[in-house]
């Protein structure tokens, strides 16, 4: 459903605007990407205010967000699927609630799954040359380590979910995968 949304609209951009040089694959990729950005974030933005937890929605989004950008991870074959899946992930991780004992483990765990792991599945997602992922890989490992000092819960769960997506990546195997990390060792 959201692909044929995208198609429809890059259908429409397509003949607004003929001469324009991206091709309608290129276009259609590109406004599903931002539908599927735009959807996960209003409908897990829309729910948060429905139960009352936006503060904890908001830093579930930019945290996840910006450890993924970095990182990798699993990708879900359908945008409608990823959109349904991410939201009610994001409004469950909403609710977590730990001590610090368990908000250290969590990071914890997730820092060991970064540094083993991180970055997969950015083959075909990123522009970033190979050559630069060992920095990718120290980014995603300098943002969990901040969660060590700010201790929240729903960073850390958020970033453990991300973390477990690298090992579902890694797992299946991520095709032509060349980063510096543990993955030929594990």
């Amino acid at each position: 459903m959201l692909e044929n949304l995208a198609g429809w609209i890059a259908a429409r951009i397509k003949n607004v605007v003929p001469e324009h040089p991206a091709s309608f694959a290129v276009l259609k990729f590109a406004v599903a990407i931002i539908l599927n950005v735009v959807l996960v974030i209003g409908c897990t933005l829309l729910i948060s205010v429905i139960i009352g937890k936006t503060a904890e929605a908001v830093l579930i989004l930019i945290s996840f967000a910006l450890l993924r950008q970095v990182s990798g991870g699993v990708h879900l074959q359908s945008g409608l699927g990823c959109v349904l899946f991410t939201t009610a992930l994001f409004t469950a991780l909403s609710y977590v609630q730990a001590d610090i004992l368990y908000v250290q483990l969590m990071n914890s765990l997730s820092l060991l799954l970064v540094l083993l792991i991180a970055p997969i599945g950015m083959d075909m997602q990123t522009r970033i040359p190979a050559k630069h992922w060992p920095k990718l890989k120290f980014i995603a490992a300098a943002l969990v380590v901040t969660n060590l000092f700010i201790a929240s819960p729903v960073i850390a769960a958020s970033f453990m979910a991300q973390a477990v997506s690298l090992v579902i990546v890694w797992k299946k195997g991520s095709g032509s995968h060349r980063n510096i990390s543990a993955q030929s060792r594990l």
